[in-house]
């Protein structure tokens, strides 16, 4: 019997089948010492299944195989940095939830999610949430940050989930489509979902006073119905986004402005740091490819360790 991975809880899956019923799924021993799979989780939400139903006890199955997976996306594992968590499977896009203000989500943050959604070829919706809170100077930033994702070919909305604003343009971008919503701890998530799925009411918090970082409300990744079509995924709100898999060689090809320079280096393994003949730092000094945006990938490029890939 088919089904798909709605949640997880570690040893546990909810699973529903292609018919519509769910059950308490656990995982065949055998995936547990799978050496070809090299996520700390074997299964992650999204994920298409094999099950059978146990006749012990009614509503739970176990799960016997694990279909192909068109992609997914991955971050840096909590067990270890250089260990990776598949976040979720089988995407057609990804909605990164962002903030200016009450908690400010930092363009270093959203680089990093951008990046690692690029290199397993995610496509993302930047959702800019709180649009009341925001004062004339976040307003001059979220249009710079507009302005600058947009030449690139992102799409980017300005929302205010507590009150409404713009969640129906949103459920426009989702219908049919399989989701995954990500972002800081209260950046407004857990509120943009409650508004595209009435009835739901996901738990939310405020922004923690003294640190001015988002409370955790949500614990495992799970996916959820539209109402309207198409299915979500929750992720719990994450502080980093640690990038795993991607060789330094590699990092410049994911931030999508600098694609058109790469080739037109002097050295065919130019890291665009400090070598003569640079064409992509000749771009970001004629103002053709953003500072900020240059910032992040030197920075990024600082972290990553080549003998995690020997």
């Amino acid at each position: 019997m088919q089904a798909t991975i709605y949640k997880s809880t570690g040893s546990w899956y909810t699973v529903k089948t292609d018919e519509g019923d769910l059950y308490q799924a656990r995982i065949k021993g055998v995936f547990k010492i799978d050496e070809t799979i090299t996520s700390t989780n074997p299964i992650a939400v999204g994920d298409h299944v094999d099950i059978q139903l146990e006749s012990g006890e009614e509503g739970t199955a176990v799960i016997t195989g694990i279909a192909d997976r068109k992609n997914y996306i991955v971050r840096s594992s909590p067990q270890g940095k250089h260990k990776k968590h598949i976040v979720a499977a089988n995407l057609d896009q990804a909605v990164l939830v962002a903030t200016v203000r009450e908690p400010r989500t930092s363009q270093g943050f959203i680089d990093r999610f951008l990046v690692t959604a690029a290199a397993y070829h995610i496509p993302v919706i930047l959702v800019f949430n709180k649009m009341d809170v925001y004062r004339p100077k976040e307003m001059e930033q979220f249009g710079h940050w507009q302005a600058v994702y947009e030449d690139m070919g992102y799409t980017v909305l300005l929302t205010g989930a507590a009150e409404g604003k713009g969640i129906d343009e949103l459920g426009e971008l989702l219908k049919d489509k399989t989701t995954l919503i990500s972002g800081h701890s209260g950046v407004g998530k857990s509120t943009i979902i409650n508004g595209l799925i009435p009835g739901l009411q996901l738990k939310t918090k405020q922004v923690s006073g003294w640190s001015g970082k988002g409370l955790h409300t949500t614990t495992f990744a799970e996916m959820f119905d539209l109402p309207f079509g198409g299915r979500l995924i929750d992720t719990p709100g994450v502080r980093e986004f640690g990038i795993v898999d991607i060789p330094k060689a590699e990092l410049s090809h994911y931030f999508l402005e600098m694609q058109p320079y790469i080739q037109q280096c002097q050295f065919n393994n130019c890291q665009h740091l400090d070598e003569p003949g640079c064409a992509v730092k000749a771009a970001v000094e004629a103002g053709d490819i953003d500072l900020d945006r240059y910032v992040s990938y030197a920075t990024i490029l600082a972290t990553i360790n080549e003998n995690d890939y020997d």
